[in-house]
């Protein structure tokens, strides 16, 4: 009874939009990115460190 009296201006205040980005499947993606960027900044960490070391060694 009381949801017919609600006004348009009620029903406005509770919408609300997804940004583009911000659904599920750009979430996945997201962190997909966001492993793959670790994973490689950790190889390239290691070599460069590897290569220091060697020039460091001689």
């Amino acid at each position: 009874m009381l949801t017919m009296f609600r006004s348009k201006k009620d029903r406005e205040e509770h919408r609300y939009y997804l940004l583009p980005g911000m659904g599920r499947s750009n979430r996945h993606r997201h962190r997909q990115i966001r492993r793959w960027s670790i994973f490689i900044g950790l190889l390239v960490s290691a070599l460069v460190a590897g290569v220091l070391y060697l020039l460091n060694r001689y």
